[in-house]
C-alpha cells in the first residue's frame, strides 16, 4: 500500500512539473458566452446593490454564467456567498433572489447557472453529474476568492432544493467553504436511486430503471422529460401543485429553466442514481445550517442529512460513519407552516427567515 501511495505522489509531482510548461488558461481564452444584459429575473431589481453579469471557468473546462451582486457603498474586503439551485432552475429564479437579498445585507454574492444549464456552457444541454455539479460550487469559490473586494477566508455557499445536497457535498470536499446553507434540500442521489420516500429502494426497481436508461442512450440520448406539467390534475399530490404554482406562473416562470419548460435530459441524472455522494458529510468541520419547511414533502431529505452529518448514521442511509468532530456548529432549522416551494421565494407567508440566515453567515464568516 505504501508503495502505491508513493507512486501516486510521484505521478502527481511529475504531472505538475509537466503542466508548468503549458499555457495556463486565463479569462481571455475562456469560452465566450452570449449573456442576456437586460434584467430578466423573476424578482424586482434592488436599488441597494450593484449587479454585474460575469463568467468563470470550472476545472472541467466549462464556462459558467453568473450574476454578481455587491452592496452599494461597501468598503474593504467583504464576506462572500455563492448560490445555486434548485435542480433544473436558473439564476434568474430563486437563487438570484437569495443572492440579491444577502447582498442587501452586506455580502458579496454570486448566483450562477450550473454546467449545461441556463446561460452556462456544456453540451448536451441539461446534463447532470455529481462530480461536475460539485465542481461548479468549488469553481464559484475560486472566482470569489480572486475578487479584490472579497476576503478569501470568509466564503460560504447556499444550495437550494437539489443544490442543497450538492452544497453539502461541496462543503465536505472544499475546506475553503466556511459556512453552508442547505435550503429545502433534496438528496439527489437518494431520490434518483431510491425513488420518493425510498419507495423503490430495491434491486429489482433499480435494475428496471437502469435497463430503460441504457436503451435510451441508443434510442435518443438527448431526449428531454420531467418538466413541470402545464396543468395539474385535482387529485395530484400537493407538492406537484406547489411546483406548478412556482415554475408555471408569473411567480417563477423563466424560459431558460428546465423545470419551467421541457425538463431534463432523460439520461442526464444517471450518475446520481448510481452514487451516494453525501458519504463524507459527517466529516464537515465548517458550519452548516439545514433549513426546511415543516410541511415540505422533501423534509425527510434534510432531516436525514442533518442527522447523518452530526451522528454518522440515520434512517435511509446504508452506510455508517463516525459522529461529526465539530457538531456544535451544525443546526437544523424547521420553518413552521412552510412547504417545499415556500423556501424558494418566501411564498405567501414570507417564510424565508432572512434575519436568521444573515445571522448564521455573519457568525461563521467573521
Amino acid at each position: 500500500m505504501k508503495k502505491v501511495l508513493l507512486a501516486m505522489l510521484a505521478l502527481g509531482v511529475l504531472t505538475a512539473c509537466n503542466n508548468s510548461n503549458k499555457q495556463i488558461k486565463t479569462e481571455e481564452n475562456m469560452q465566450k458566452l452570449e449573456l442576456t444584459q437586460e434584467w430578466d429575473k423573476t424578482f424586482p431589481q434592488s436599488e441597494k446593490v450593484n449587479h454585474q453579469k460575469v463568467t468563470f471557468e470550472t476545472q472541467y473546462g466549462l464556462t459558467l454564467a453568473a450574476d454578481l451582486y455587491t452592496p452599494k457603498n461597501a468598503e474593504g474586503k467583504l464576506a462572500a456567498i455563492a448560490v445555486s439551485g434548485p435542480f433544473g432552475a436558473v439564476k434568474e429564479q430563486c437563487s438570484g433572489l437569495y443572492a440579491q437579498t444577502m447582498a442587501e445585507r452586506g455580502f458579496v454574492t454570486l448566483a450562477f447557472d450550473p454546467s449545461y444549464t441556463g446561460e452556462s456552457s456544456g453540451e448536451p444541454r441539461r446534463t447532470a453529474s455529481p462530480d461536475i455539479n460539485t465542481e461548479d460550487f468549488m469553481a464559484a469559490v475560486d472566482f470569489l476568492s480572486k475578487l479584490e473586494n472579497v476576503d478569501a477566508e470568509k466564503i460560504g455557499i447556499i444550495g437550494i432544493c437539489g443544490w442543497g445536497g450538492i452544497a453539502l457535498n461541496a462543503a465536505a470536499a472544499d475546506t475553503r467553504i466556511k459556512a453552508t446553507l442547505a435550503s429545502t434540500m433534496y438528496d439527489m442521489s437518494r431520490v434518483s436511486g431510491n425513488g420518493y420516500f425510498d419507495s423503490e429502494d430495491k434491486e429489482e426497481s433499480r435494475h428496471a430503471a437502469r435497463e430503460a436508461l441504457s436503451k435510451q442512450r441508443l434510442a435518443d440520448p438527448k431526449a428531454m422529460a420531467g418538466g413541470v406539467m402545464d396543468s395539474v390534475p385535482a387529485e395530484a399530490p400537493q407538492f406537484l401543485k406547489d411546483y406548478h404554482d412556482y415554475y408555471k406562473t408569473e411567480r417563477g416562470f423563466h424560459a431558460r429553466s428546465g423545470n419551467s419548460g421541457d425538463g431534463w435530459r432523460v439520461i442526464g441524472t444517471l450518475g446520481y442514481a448510481n452514487a451516494r455522494f453525501l458519504y463524507y458529510i459527517n466529516e464537515i468541520r465548517s458550519a452548516v445550517m439545514v433549513m426546511h419547511g415543516e410541511k415540505a414533502h422533501s423534509r425527510y431529505f434534510g432531516e436525514a442529512a442533518y442527522k447523518y452529518m452530526v451522528e454518522g448514521k440515520t434512517e435511509g442511509y446504508n452506510f455508517v460513519g463516525k459522529p461529526n468532530p465539530v457538531p456544535e456548529n451544525k443546526q437544523l432549522l424547521i420553518i413552521p407552516g412552510a412547504s417545499h416551494c415556500d423556501l424558494y421565494d418566501g411564498g405567501k407567508g414570507n417564510y424565508i427567515p432572512w434575519d436568521k440566515v444573515e445571522a448564521f453567515f455573519t457568525q461563521y464568516l467573521k
